[in-house]
């Protein structure tokens, strides 16, 4: 099922809308239902991610002090180890 709505818009993005319909051979209305799809969803996943982080943070399901003392050791050995020799600049 569908709805039609009405919305406004500048004459700049409706003129850049009607360029976009013609090189692509698609409607006006199905570019533009097609862009507030893909916004909805995106802002939804948003909005679940956060109340997710926030149920976790209400749990209190934080890593330890040791354990991101853990971690960053890790990046950093790992990140020392992938740097170049003699990357310098000075002469070796």
């Amino acid at each position: 099922m569908t709805t039609t709505m009405t919305i406004r818009l500048d004459d700049e993005v409706r003129d850049r809308l009607d360029q976009l319909a013609s090189a692509t051979h698609r409607s006006k209305s199905y570019l533009a239902a097609e862009a507030i799809r893909d916004f909805v969803e995106a802002n939804e996943w948003q909005i679940r991610e956060i109340q997710a982080a926030v149920k976790e943070a209400d749990a209190g399901d934080f890593a330890s002090d040791e354990e991101l003392a853990a971690l960053g050791a890790k990046w950093h050995s790992g990140a020392a180890a992938d740097k170049p020799r003699g990357s310098g600049g000075a002469a070796s």
